[in-house]
């Protein structure tokens, strides 16, 4: 970590701080959460006795937790415990069972579940209390759709000139992520983030975010440009992204909401949560064998680069592999410490892993097992399914009032998605699915577009000077 790394890191706190004495406590937390996912480096941070390390999310979720007790201090007192965080609490407190089904002991086992709690419990906590509400979600959308705006110029300049931005300034580089930065004869853009993949994630979001914001007169413009020009742009910059995955993504994003608004239905997105529920059973069940893992490669390969459709295969023959000793333990896996892998020693004495551990599913179910598995899967998905179920029906989604947390909820899914082919976790969505868990639960947005009341009309532009979120008039 260079030394440039390590000041950002220390001023980041007071910062956060800043942005809740300049603008509203939700906004402060939209763009403390997005800044910090997109802007501050990787692999820095510093230990803390006792505490998971500081380093960019943790260092967000204190932040906010401190300028919450110091600006805020009821918003706590909003928070009522409900059946939809469920899910999260048990993700949360999983490791403990883990490391204590498996010897670790007490303290390896509250460890492990502090850092789960704020790596995923914090930002769903935080969702829950401050984007509980359309209004919030609409900030949300409006601020990712800019982020994309504001991040396109680094991924084009990346995608010529290969990932240069985080070496330029913060002194070093992802070596693992710079090697896989070569796609399709060109650069895959990774600017700040983790890898390339998931800023083609983030894209992906921004880009659908643009094109439903866009077909349903949400925002009219934005910097004075109209939002069809802009989506336009980010639809040319996502594609020179290079993430095979996130194209088909964005596709898919795009089938559920205009089948929504066409048909008045969310049946694709059920059944792509369905069809994402049933390969996880297969997968942790051992349904996948080599033959099946074949026929699916090979059907893959009639519509996607071979190169793309082989790394599938082997992931999944991988996880396989994985899934057969995660099958030991399958109640609450292996526990911390690398004990799910399979290790082999090497020619030289060296013990070196059988097989790789990419997706976050595999990840979630040798460590935490069954019950951590279904926990992290039902902490995002459950809302979503929730929101059109129980509160906003399909033939909704396309009213200006409802669309941006509709788009939110698809996001979440489609994140959800990739996280069985993926290890990218993404705190902005597990945010984002606190909130509609919220807004499912809160019962008093629904009866004011019931009642016609006066749910706050905002302005159709964005102007300059509120580049990141636009003042809503009431």
């Amino acid at each position: 970590m260079s030394l440039q790394a390590q000041l950002v890191m220390l001023l980041w706190l007071p910062v956060v701080l800043y942005l809740f004495t300049s603008f509203t406590a939700q906004r402060a937390v939209i763009i403390s959460f997005i800044a910090a996912w997109l802007f501050l480096p990787q692999n820095a941070g510093f230990s803390v006795l006792g505490l998971p390390d500081y380093e960019r999310m943790s260092a967000t979720c204190y932040g906010i937790l401190l300028a919450t007790f110091i600006f805020d201090v009821q918003r706590f007192r909003s928070f009522q415990f409900n059946w939809l965080d469920l899910p999260m609490l048990i993700w949360c407190l999983c490791p403990f069972a883990s490391s204590m089904s498996n010897d670790l002991g007490a303290y390896d086992g509250l460890a492990q579940s502090l850092q789960q709690t704020v790596s995923y419990g914090i930002p769903y906590f935080l969702g829950r209390i401050y984007l509980n509400n359309l209004i919030g979600f609409r900030h949300l959308a409006i601020a990712i759709f800019t982020s994309g705006l504001i991040y396109a110029p680094f991924c084009l300049y990346e995608s010529r000139m290969s990932p240069v931005f985080h070496q330029l300034i913060y002194g070093y580089v992802d070596v693992r992520a710079f090697a896989q930065g070569f796609r399709y004869g060109s650069f895959r853009p990774t600017v700040f983030m983790e890898h390339g993949l998931a800023v083609g994630m983030w894209m992906m979001a921004a880009t659908l975010i643009g094109i439903w914001l866009w077909q349903t007169g949400v925002v009219k413009q934005i910097w004075g440009i109209p939002i069809m020009w802009l989506v336009i742009g980010l639809l040319f910059t996502f594609i020179l992204v290079r993430s095979t995955g996130a194209y088909l993504y964005l596709l898919l994003g795009c089938i559920i909401l205009f089948v929504a608004k066409k048909f008045r239905t969310a049946l694709v997105m059920l059944l792509v949560m369905l069809a994402m529920s049933s390969y996880l059973y297969m997968g942790a069940t051992g349904v996948f064998n080599s033959e099946r893992i074949h026929g699916i490669v090979s059907a893959l390969e009639m519509v996607v680069e071979p190169g793309r459709a082989s790394s599938l295969g082997y992931r999944m023959s991988n996880e396989e592999l994985l899934s057969e000793k995660a099958r030991h333990r399958p109640i609450f896996g292996w526990g911390g410490w690398g004990r799910n892998r399979i290790l082999e020693e090497n020619w030289e004495g060296e013990l070196v892993d059988v097989a790789i551990t990419d997706s976050l599913w595999i990840i979630a179910f040798g460590i935490n097992g069954t019950v951590g598995l279904i926990a992290l899967f039902s902490s995002s998905l459950l809302p979503s399914l929730s929101f059109f179920w129980l509160r906003y029906p399909a033939r909704f989604w396309f009213k200006p009032e409802i669309a941006p947390a509709a788009l939110l909820s698809v996001v979440i899914t489609l994140y959800m998605l990739d996280c069985t082919l993926n290890n990218m976790p993404n705190p902005v969505f597990t945010l984002a699915s606190g909130g509609i868990a919220g807004l499912a639960l809160n019962k008093s947005e629904t009866k004011k577009l019931s009642n016609h009341s006066s749910l706050a009309r905002q302005p159709s532009s964005v102007s300059a000077a509120s580049l990141k979120f636009p003042r809503i008039n009431k």
